[in-house]
C-alpha cells in the first residue's frame, strides 16, 4: 500500500475512530494496495466501488458507516476530482447567455420531421428515429418520411 496515501486516509479516519488494518469490528481490512489512493482521489464513490471490487472489507459495515457519518467525514472529504468538476463547471459553463441562441436553435429548430414521425408512427417512435429502413415494418411511414427529408 502506498505509504503517503495510507497515512492521509488514516488521518482522515482518525476522528471517526476507524483504523486501517485494525482489529475492532468497525475497522477496515484492506486487500488492494491501491485502495487508499482510490478513496482519496474518488471520495465516497471510490470507497463504495472499491468495496464492490473486493479491495477492502469490514466485519461490521453498519458500525463503520455510523462512525464515518457521525464524525462528518463525508463533508470533510473533498477529493481532487470533485474540486476539479466544480472548478470546470464555473469556468466552462455551456449554459451561459451568450450561447442561448445556439442552444435554442439546436433544440427547437429541428423542423417537422420528428413531429411527423411521432404522429404517423406512434408516441414511441421519436426515441427510435434513425435513418435505418429496418424499422419500416414496425413503424409504417418512417421510411417514407426519411425518403422525403433525405432528398
Amino acid at each position: 500500500m502506498r505509504r503517503k496515501a495510507r497515512h492521509k486516509l488514516e488521518a482522515l479516519l482518525a476522528p471517526a475512530d476507524v483504523k486501517v488494518g485494525g482489529d475492532r469490528p468497525w475497522d477496515i481490512q484492506v486487500y488492494n494496495d491501491e485502495f487508499c489512493a482510490r478513496v482519496l482521489s474518488e471520495g465516497s464513490m471510490g470507497l463504495g466501488e472499491s468495496y464492490m471490487d473486493g479491495w477492502w472489507d469490514c466485519a461490521k459495515l453498519d458500525d463503520f458507516f455510523y462512525r464515518i457519518l457521525r464524525a462528518g467525514l463525508h463533508d470533510k472529504s473533498k477529493p481532487w476530482i470533485e474540486v476539479f468538476r466544480a472548478l470546470k463547471g464555473r469556468l466552462v459553463n455551456l449554459q451561459r447567455p451568450s450561447r442561448a441562441y445556439q442552444i435554442g436553435q439546436h433544440h427547437y429548430d429541428m423542423g417537422n420531421t420528428l413531429f411527423k414521425c411521432t404522429v404517423l408512427c406512434g408516441p414511441f417512435a421519436s426515441s427510435r428515429f434513425h435513418k435505418s429502413h429496418s424499422d419500416s415494418v414496425i413503424f409504417p411511414g418512417l421510411a417514407q418520411i426519411h425518403d422525403q427529408t433525405a432528398s
